[in-house]
């Protein structure tokens, strides 16, 4: 089953390698989608494909990478609109 989510992170996740670690874990599990910095220090994704992998992506993210410190992950479904070809670290 398909699925698609909206992700807001919070706690030390800039200037951590946070983006590059989701980019490269979304890869290596097939999951589509983006993932960018906020103005106030969050880092935001969109991740969408099988639920498996969608999960996966989200327990990551609780996690992150070893330099950061996860504090707080919002996480709120969304109907899968397939209108990604791969993931991509945006900079807007």
């Amino acid at each position: 089953m398909k699925a698609r989510v909206h992700v807001y992170i919070g706690g030390t996740v800039q200037g951590v390698f946070f983006r590059y670690h989701t980019q490269e874990m979304a890869k290596r599990v097939g999951v589509s989608g983006w993932v960018r910095n906020l103005r106030d220090g969050r880092v935001e994704a969109v991740f969408e494909g099988e639920r498996k992998d969608v999960d996966r992506m989200v327990e990551f993210c609780r996690k992150g990478p070893p330099s950061a410190n996860v504090k707080h992950v919002e996480v709120k479904p969304e109907g899968y609109k397939g209108e990604f070809s791969g993931f991509e670290v945006r900079y807007d």
